[in-house]
């Protein structure tokens, strides 16, 4: 089992870390942590876009113009 501070990846992963992590000018530890950071964020963002569609629904918001009425 792997520590906290370690994961394991396949061979051919860590070479594309390498190579995006050289494009953009940034070491290959930074480019981890800038894409589980940015996975994440999309992974809180989606369950609260649902949450809160699923509110809004329940009010009967269902369509951009439903909110326009709303807020007109």
């Amino acid at each position: 089992m792997n520590s906290p501070n370690n994961v394991s990846v396949a061979d051919a992963t860590k070479q594309l870390v390498h190579e995006a992590a050289q494009d953009e000018g940034i070491s290959p530890g930074e480019l981890i942590d800038r894409a589980v950071r940015e996975h994440v964020f999309l992974r809180q963002f989606r369950s609260l876009s649902e949450r809160l569609t699923a509110q809004a629904e329940a009010q009967g918001i269902k369509s951009d113009e439903d909110v326009f009425e709303r807020v007109s």
